[in-house]
Order: C-alpha cells, then structure tokens, then sequence
C-alpha cells in the first residue's frame, strides 16, 4: 500500500486555484503595464478597464482559495 492518497476532488479544486490566481497575476501586470505609459484618453480607458479586469480576477481568485480550503477543511477535519 503506498503512503500517497489520491484526492481527485482536493487536485481540482487546487489546480482552478492555481488557474485562478495565474489569472490574478495577469491581470495585475497588464494593470502595471498600461500604468508605465504616456496615457491618452483611451489609455486611461484601458487603463481603468484593466484595473476592473483586476478586481474580477481578484475576486474568482478568492473565490477559489475559499472553495479549496473549505474542501480540505472537510476532507481533513469534518467541517
């Protein structure tokens, strides 16, 4: 019998974590980038969506990281 358990559940739930937040990243330096310009007035517009596009990666991020640790919560300690 080997020591590793496999917990196909918990390996999705981190793997759309790991998505999630490789999404949030993204997000963030597409932000940082428009940020390090000359800004015209669409750029400002790109800039302000950009920071919007932030915040939802940000919040999908959450999102999953909760979902992730409620998982182990009740895998790992009935709760």
């Amino acid at each position: 019998m080997s020591d590793v358990q496999d917990y196909p559940e918990l390996d999705t739930l981190q793997t759309a974590y790991k998505a999630a937040l490789e999404q949030w990243i993204s997000a963030i330096r597409t932000e940082e980038a428009l940020v390090c310009v000359n800004h015209t007035l669409a750029e400002v517009d790109r800039w302000e969506q950009a920071h919007f596009d932030e915040e939802d990666a940000r919040e999908r991020a959450k999102e999953a990281k909760q979902d992730y640790e409620n998982a182990l919560r009740e895998k790992f300690f009935d709760f």
